[in-house]
């Protein structure tokens, strides 16, 4: 568990690198793969060991060697939180696939969780990928191996990832009907459903309470800083989804683990 968690962290550190590039260009319209790291300051490529996560930033003290602006702090940290990832889910996972999927997940939903947060927005472009992993988890983590795994592991988690999409969208559905307004996202019933996929049937509830607390938790600290909070305020709610399901993945069912 230790070597799982070493090199996950290892490797969190790159897809951190990676993640902190997408959560830039994604929401811009630019090409995430094949487009060249550049400064934000001069627009100067960045030469390869300016790249190197956490160590490049710390290095140049968080500037730009040739022009001297200053590099967000984002970046080392969405690097350190990838990394942190890769760690938790290396020493929380018994078998090496067990790891390397759960540190996919935890991946996926951070790029998720970050770009909800800073524009309020679940591309397709990352909610349907995390469907896509938690039906390659079912089918590698198969207890019979993947020669029994078809059909038997797709039906589940597509059949949960269903649940949860339609469960939540008829939710939304319900809270316009009432208060005349829209209360979630449309992404937000896509990533509950992707969910789904990687929780069961069973964890969606657990999911659905998690992210609940999470988000009274960030409007019990608006009213502490603010001391004052507006119905009209809105909330990435995709951030504590990101949440739930990461913690019933590791941890199971609320009252069944």
């Amino acid at each position: 568990m230790l070597i799982y968690a070493a090199f996950l962290g290892g490797v969190g550190l790159i897809v951190g690198s990676f993640l902190g590039l997408v959560s830039l260009r994604l929401p811009r319209g630019e090409d995430v793969v094949f487009g060249r790291s550049r400064c934000g300051g001069c627009g100067g490529t960045l030469k390869p060991w300016r790249m190197i996560p956490v160590l490049s930033w710390a290095l140049s003290r968080g500037r730009c060697s040739d022009c001297g602006s200053t590099i967000p702090i984002r970046y080392p940290l969405i690097e350190l939180g990838s990394g942190l990832i890769g760690v938790w889910a290396g020493l929380h996972s018994a078998d090496f696939t067990t790891a390397l999927m759960t540190g996919v997940l935890g991946w996926n939903l951070l790029i998720i969780a970050l770009v909800d947060a800073e524009h309020f927005w679940l591309p397709d472009q990352l909610t349907l990928p995390l469907l896509a992993s938690g039906v390659l988890a079912a089918v590698l983590l198969y207890p019979g191996g993947l020669s029994a795994a078809f059909p038997s592991a797709l039906i589940p988690p597509l059949i949960s990832a269903a649940v949860g999409f339609g469960g939540l969208w008829l939710l939304a559905r319900l809270y316009k009907l009432v208060r005349g307004r829209e209360g979630l996202g449309g992404g937000d019933p896509i990533l509950f459903g992707a969910g789904g996929a990687w929780v069961g049937v069973m964890g969606l509830p657990s999911v659905l309470l998690w992210a609940s607390v999470s988000g009274l938790s960030v409007v019990l600290a608006m009213l502490i800083v603010r001391r004052r909070v507006s119905g009209t305020d809105r909330l990435p709610f995709g951030v504590f989804l990101s949440i739930g399901i990461w913690l019933t993945v590791l941890y199971g069912p609320l009252g069944l683990s």
